[in-house]
């Protein structure tokens, strides 16, 4: 029993005969890319009859496969600016009437304290 040395030793494995039996890997990358087919192209992709292809990290329309979606994107999209302009037009509406109820309530409380002062002053009087 060895006092540092480990008693497993696993057997080695032996060399290989041959790295590769296919010869593609002397050829350049050229040829490889006609022979392997690695020439891909864009990424191309049909949706709803739509056709989209993956240009610049973007999916973009193919040119004239669909102008009528075009205009109904354009439709949709200024539509889209009207309601999101309704929407801020409202939210501020909203922040108006929420000041001016504040503002109602705190002339109300106001007058109410000064009531109660007058009743109270009155009654010390009598």
């Amino acid at each position: 029993m060895p006092l540092f040395g480990s008693t497993f030793s696993p057997k080695k494995t032996p060399p290989r005969k041959c790295a590769s039996l296919s010869n593609l890997h002397l050829l350049d990358r050229s040829t490889r890319e006609i022979e392997l087919g690695l020439e891909y192209g864009t990424p191309t992709m049909n949706l709803a009859g739509q056709s989209l292809k993956f240009e610049n990290g973007q999916w973009v329309a193919e040119s004239g496969s669909f102008t009528g979606d075009r205009r109904e994107m354009q439709r949709l999209r200024k539509r889209n600016q009207q309601l999101e302009e309704e929407n801020n037009l409202l939210r501020l509406k909203v922040d108006i009437l929420l000041d001016m109820l504040s503002e109602t309530t705190a002339e109300s409380h106001l007058m109410e304290r000064e009531l109660e002062e007058l009743k109270n002053h009155s009654r010390r009087r009598k």
